[in-house]
């Protein structure tokens, strides 16, 4: 008896933030009969400083198919340039290994380039999600460049379908499923309690049955001799405030060993432990659970842009990082001023919660993309599609 042979997709984690926003479709692709699930972690994901994937995969029932070490020591745009050029060789060995049908990335890492630039080299058909998007940053560079390599494109929104269209793409492998981080969002009932946000980091003790602050600013690589200048007025704002808050450590990046040395000096000079809880990393479920209860989110996480658009919070986006981005009404920009950060922060405080927007949301955006991933004709050879540019 002849068995339908099983699609083998292959999906790359290279950053907590990769699975808090996947894990729907990840798991309901472990569930599929006719799918082989095979997961591929590595870069700053498998770094016990940013929060060991691994743990949280196992903990929801998900096998890792492979582990690749390729991050590079420096925090710096030498060091991210050369874990880029070492993520090439060793995705490439990783994917002749294990020999997938589909490859699925998402979003614009550098690890994930070198993810795509190994996949196509190998004549492995590409899926990238959160393509089309525009915002500050190398990021944007690395994401257009992925968008060329790959094959299926899983847009978050309108805007994002029709620029990854004009960029030469074939329109029907162009699907417009929103953000699958906003429909882990919209399904979290996750009760996040004071014990659980007090036993995870060092500094002051937060009650977030009351007022506080989220602070999550990561470095922007191309302003790297600005970032240590750029984060102190951030640390100023949150310091003479005074208000309860809860800081995460910066990613990866080039430029985080500055912020992160930064943020420790003053730390230590200024007593900033009075007010402020430092945290490394929140599961998914905690992170969202917390985002629900914050008066203000601050920084330039893409958090501020997407999930907090959907889930009513208020959000002061500092700088460059994310220019570009479609916006909900909650966020208020500002430049890198102590001032004009803190008077935002105010205002957004007074403000409260926003409206709930859906620039962002779809429902059962995870289940689209499995079933697309899980039926879709794949082909190799691209051609620039001439139809609509």
């Amino acid at each position: 008896m002849n068995q339908t042979k099983k699609r083998k997709i292959c999906f790359v984690i290279t950053s907590t933030i990769h699975y808090a926003r996947s894990k729907l479709i990840l798991v309901k692709l472990k569930k599929r009969d006719d799918v082989d699930l095979q997961i591929v972690i590595g870069g700053s994901a498998i770094l016990s400083k940013y929060g060991e994937v691994d743990k949280w995969l196992k903990h929801d029932g998900l096998d890792v198919s492979a582990v690749v070490s390729i991050t590079l020591e420096g925090g710096n745009n030498v060091s991210m340039a050369k874990t880029a050029g070492l993520g090439v060789i060793e995705f490439t060995s990783t994917f002749e290994k294990l020999k997938p049908d589909i490859v699925v990335l998402r979003a614009d890492r550098y690890e994930v380039l070198s993810a795509a630039i190994a996949a196509a080299y190998l004549n492995i058909p590409i899926a990238h999600i959160e393509g089309g998007d525009v915002s500050g940053n190398i990021d944007e560079s690395v994401r257009h460049a992925i968008t060329k390599l790959a094959h299926i494109h899983f847009a978050t929104n309108e805007d994002s379908k029709k620029r990854i269209i004009q960029m030469g793409e074939r329109p029907d492998y162009v699907f417009n499923v929103g953000c699958p981080g906003l429909e882990i969002a919209a399904k979290n009932n996750f009760k996040i309690t004071n014990r659980i946000i007090n036993n995870m980091g060092l500094g002051a003790r937060v009650d977030i049955n009351k007022n506080f602050l989220i602070v999550t600013q990561h470095p922007v690589t191309t302003e790297i001799e600005m970032n240590e200048k750029n984060i102190i007025e951030t640390i100023k704002s949150i310091s003479e405030l005074n208000i309860p808050t809860i800081w995460f450590w910066p990613n990866v990046d080039a430029g985080t060993d500055r912020i992160s040395g930064m943020l420790r000096r003053y730390r230590e000079k200024h007593n900033l432990d009075r007010s402020v809880l430092f945290i490394k990393f929140l599961l998914p479920e905690e992170f969202i659970s917390l985002l629900k209860k914050t008066s203000c989110l601050v920084g330039n996480s893409s958090a501020g842009i997407k999930e907090c658009s959907y889930l009513k919070i208020p959000v002061v986006n500092i700088g460059t990082r994310q220019d570009g981005r479609m916006r909900a009404e909650n966020v208020i920009d500002v430049d890198y001023d102590r001032r004009k950060i803190k008077k935002a922060i105010l205002k957004q405080i007074s403000h409260g919660p926003y409206p709930s927007s859906d620039i962002y949301y779809k429902p059962n955006s995870s289940k689209k993309i499995v079933d697309i991933l899980s039926n879709i004709n794949l082909y190799i050879q691209k051609k620039f599609n001439d139809d609509n540019v």
